[in-house]
């Protein structure tokens, strides 16, 4: 059973992290499942004050991907249609474009519904985009690292050789 939980793990966190880019895939949420299985395996060291530190990590990073378009949208000087516009281009660029419409949808998205919103203010326009690429950026970098951390974690834990190098490094 420990071997299937072992493959089970580095399978949902290598998902995870490829869910951390694509917005149909809850990518964090699914590293932490990963981090789960590992906890069950009977050889695992994952402590319990471990487990509740990730889940809270999870929870936060996941907070803060979804509500730092918005802010940030506001701090750019966006509208509504801006926001909305971003959503729009997030979506759209994933099914068009995948990864890279991934990234380029929501900075079009955003400009776009800016120009509808306001079409003579294209200054504007471009700062709301950045933002909302910005934010998109800063997500997914945060919900990156706690995964590619869970990782090694996993990594570590499943394979002694693994933790050995890691302290050899440092």
């Amino acid at each position: 059973m420990d071997w299937l939980l072992s493959i089970l793990a580095v399978l949902f966190i290598v998902v995870g992290i490829i869910g951390c880019i694509v917005p149909v895939l809850p990518g964090v949420v699914l590293a932490y499942g990963g981090y789960l299985c590992a906890y069950f395996c009977s050889y695992s060291d994952i402590t319990v004050s471990s487990l509740i530190l990730w889940l809270v990590l999870t929870i936060a990073v996941s907070v803060i991907d979804y509500f730092l378009p918005a802010y940030m949208a506001k701090v750019f000087g966006g509208s509504k249609a801006g926001m909305r516009g971003a959503t729009a281009g997030l979506v759209i660029g994933f099914l068009v474009g995948n990864v890279i419409g991934t990234i380029i949808g929501p900075f079009i998205g955003a400009v776009v519904g800016e120009l509808v919103h306001d079409s003579k203010d294209l200054a504007r326009s471009l700062k709301v985009g950045f933002g909302s690429f910005l934010s998109f950026a800063v997500g997914t970098g945060l919900k990156i690292v706690v995964s590619v951390i869970m990782l090694v974690q996993v990594l570590s834990d499943i394979f002694p050789v693994v933790r050995d190098g890691i302290k050899a490094w440092f």
